[in-house]
């Protein structure tokens, strides 16, 4: 063999199990990161016992779901008042029989905003029905937000 051939497979095997290394330490590092983010979270579900590394992704995983749904929950409960506070502003500026030219123009803008906050209800309506769907059918290919299966 070549002296610089031999050299290179030399750095090779030397290089693989070093990169190798470094990419565990970074798994282990972001895991444990995680864990000490998700402190109490994870205390919730098993106090007493060791969590394994995919324990932890599952709760990890299971806790970003329901941080998920509970936004788009909030999302359609801002819009649906929003939605009523339009709706209520245009009922009362439209009870006056006289209308001046700026409460007209007033009540055509608030109209507008309705049917366009309606339209955003309809959509943060379909978007958290849509996450809520999303979340039951992976639940079945995940036991993450379950309690953790044990082979002991």
């Amino acid at each position: 063999h070549h002296p610089a051939v031999v050299c290179d497979l030399f750095k090779k095997y030397i290089r693989k199990p070093l990169v190798e290394k470094l990419r565990r330490e970074r798994i282990n590092s972001s895991i444990e990161q995680l864990k000490s983010l998700l402190g109490p979270e994870f205390l919730k579900q098993q106090p007493d016992s060791k969590l394994e590394k995919a324990d932890i992704l599952e709760m990890t995983v299971c806790f970003l779901r329901r941080l998920q749904q509970r936004r788009a929950v909030d999302s359609a409960a801002v819009s649906r008042g929003y939605s009523r506070c339009v709706q209520e502003v245009v009922q009362f500026m439209s009870k006056e029989e006289v209308k001046t030219q700026t409460q007209r123009k007033l009540i055509n803008h608030f109209s507008k905003l309705q049917s366009s906050a309606d339209h955003n209800l309809r959509e943060a309506d379909f978007s958290l029905l849509s996450s809520t769907v999303q979340t039951s059918s992976t639940k079945d290919k995940s036991p993450a937000c379950s309690v953790l299966w044990r082979p002991w």
